[in-house]
């Protein structure tokens, strides 16, 4: 999270990119004169106004040359007042030299200040740190498919719990320990911890049987990150991680993990039901639908998702079948298609329409709009409804979803973005639409992206908020 003029906005979901990598950059020729190489980048702004703290979002690493630096102090006071993460000063053609009082007033305000030299255009400097971002991107990705396949390998060796508490603890270099349900360590495997953190980690255990059932909580003590998951199945089970550092990828590695532990820690299961875990071990391996359909039987299946305030006293609902997903605080349970899925007091229920095996991802999307549908209606069960785009939300559900995403949008955002839409993305003929300048149009798409935590370059985006807006 960064902070910006007008409050905290999120960081993109690119990873940043610290300072210290650009300055690596040879062919970039940077130098560092003020601050630390260690400050993360989440993006790349240039502006020649003399205050551009009203256009910072935040993270930024500002750009300038200095053709309207008058105040050198009153420049730093408010580029670091908006959140800027480094500024950028380009020697030439203004400035030969950069100018010993901006040194001097980054020193004071802890603002990381870079020496451009005149070989390199700034464009050059935004184009690596977009190439870093990506580089940073398809390693996290990497690392976390390469994580899920030791998960789902461990699984099927002949101990898996053990191993796949190794597996886990290996990948995020830290300790992984499955909880019994009074508390006490099951199994554990990874690097020692300090017993204050092991301790703590107990506490947020505890956390997670307490009011509200959270299906996960997290802390960080004495530098030690700590999070603990429940398992699915209703038994009690919890599965506990603390590590030295944290990256992007660990929470998703460790909800696969929490899927095969909750198999694996799974009373008996006859015939049919293990065949079936062995389908979702097999897609978790990389199996195509279609290679694992036969296990799951030729009839066809149905989705159910399920939310409630609390668990009632028997947990989940009684949907009678093993192939049940608990987390963050959804439900999602697969049965044969056909059986009688009733309301559950206490539950909102959302049910797909049947589907072969190679359609279950399809159904999983219908059976989480129907439980939309039936929150935004207070109906205890709702299902999938067939006939078009237009038959997928009513109009009271739409507006509703509408006004929660475009929540984060004052207004003249919101209608600086309708009409750029509307107008296909056309800076020029949106700023005449508006009577502004085609710059201050960009930056208030650039604030909308930020705001709204997206991408509008890609067209289904767009395609969302433009529905969004017409809902409004």
């Amino acid at each position: 999270m960064t902070q910006s003029a007008a409050g905290p906005v999120p960081a993109p979901p690119a990873p940043p990119v610290p300072l210290s990598a650009l300055l690596s950059r040879e062919d970039l020729g940077l130098r560092l004169l003020a601050g630390s190489p260690g400050t993360d980048v989440h993006w790349v702004h240039t502006s020649e106004m003399a205050d551009p703290y009203p256009y910072l979002l935040g993270g930024e690493l500002l750009m300038t040359a200095g053709v309207q630096l008058t105040d050198p102090e009153r420049y730093v006071a408010r580029v670091a007042g908006a959140g800027a993460a480094a500024l950028g000063f380009g020697v030439t053609p203004v400035y030969d030299t950069v100018p010993e009082g901006l040194v001097a007033a980054c020193v004071r305000h802890g603002l990381p200040l870079l020496e451009v030299p005149p070989r390199t255009p700034f464009a050059a400097v935004g184009r690596a740190v977009w190439r870093l971002m990506a580089e940073a991107r398809h390693r996290e990705l990497r690392r976390v498919t390469d994580a899920q396949q030791a998960l789902a390998t461990a699984a099927a060796r002949p101990d898996p719990v053990p191993a796949v508490l190794r597996a886990l603890a290996s990948r995020l270099a830290g300790r992984a320990a499955l909880y019994a349900p009074d508390g006490s360590e099951r199994a554990a495997a990874g690097r020692p911890v300090d017993p204050a953190a092991l301790e703590a980690l107990a506490r947020l255990v505890r956390v997670l049987r307490t009011g509200g059932h959270p299906a996960s909580a997290a802390d960080t003590v004495d530098g030690a990150h700590l999070a603990a998951y429940a398992l699915g199945g209703g038994r009690g089970l919890a599965l506990g991680v603390a590590s030295g550092h944290r990256e992007a990828g660990d929470h998703t590695i460790a909800g696969v993990a929490v899927v095969l532990l909750s198999l694996l820690t799974a009373p008996h299961q006859g015939a049919d039901e293990a065949t079936r875990s062995a389908a979702l071990v097999r897609l978790l391996l990389g199996a195509a639908p279609a290679d694992v359909a036969p296990l799951l039987g030729d009839a066809p299946w149905t989705v159910v998702h399920a939310r409630g305030e609390g668990a009632p006293p028997h947990g989940p609902p009684p949907l009678g079948t093993p192939l049940v997903d608990a987390r963050e605080g959804t439900v999602r349970a697969l049965l044969p298609a056909g059986r009688d899925i009733a309301p559950h007091p206490g539950w909102t229920l959302g049910v797909s329409a049947p589907a072969a095996p190679d359609g279950l991802g399809a159904a999983d999307l219908q059976a989480a709009r129907a439980l939309r549908r039936a929150g935004a209606a207070h109906l205890p069960l709702a299902r999938h409804r067939s006939g078009g785009i237009g038959a997928l939300l009513d109009p009271d559900e739409a507006a509703a979803y509408a006004r929660a995403l475009l929540a984060p949008l004052p207004e003249p955002l919101t209608e600086t973005l309708r009409t750029w839409l509307s107008l296909h993305g056309s800076w020029d003929r949106t700023a005449t639409a508006l009577g502004v300048h085609r710059n201050t149009v960009r930056q208030r798409i650039a604030r909308c992206a930020a705001l709204l935590g997206t991408d509008l370059d890609d067209a289904e985006v767009r395609m969302e908020l433009w529905f969004a807006l017409r809902w409004l």
